[in-house]
């Protein structure tokens, strides 16, 4: 089943910087469209982004500096930036390593933040960002059934 219309909208909204609007629309969905195309394209999403903004060959030390860097750089959003689980998050888009033990409310949190920041490094245009979001939906409708 891909990613529909009504669950893409709200992770466009929060792409776009326009968070009350995510809320509403989010707001707008059953658990289980939640649980199901909006999370896969949130994680495809971010996949995406960080393929974007890293090389393959990422360093360990890269990505601990753009970490820092985000902590730094917004504030009111560090806190839910955990460092050591978004460093393993980031480089595990690149390696086979395996993050079971990292709880999965506080990865999908982290993942949410980081694509936002990454994209909003990036300051697309309305164009930009539909292609984003089309390249990161045909990814999270790989991953559902």
């Amino acid at each position: 089943m891909p990613v529909t219309d009504e669950q893409a909208a709200p992770v466009r909204a929060l792409l776009a910087r326009l968070p009350d609007e995510h809320d509403r629309l989010f707001g707008l969905l059953d658990q289980k469209a939640r649980k199901t195309g909006y999370q896969a394209l949130v994680s495809a999403a971010f996949v995406v982004a960080v393929q974007r903004r890293f090389a393959r060959d990422v360093t360990a030390e890269e990505v601990i500096q753009f970490v820092g860097d985000i902590r730094a750089r917004f504030p009111r959003s560090a806190d839910q930036v955990d460092p050591v689980i978004a460093e393993r998050l980031i480089m595990g888009v690149f390696n086979e390593d395996s993050l079971e033990d990292v709880d999965r409310r506080k990865s999908f949190e982290v993942q949410s933040v980081l694509m936002v920041f990454i994209i909003y490094d990036e300051n697309l245009d309305d164009a930009g960002l539909n292609a984003f979001l089309a390249e990161a939906r045909k990814l999270a409708d790989q991953w559902l059934p």
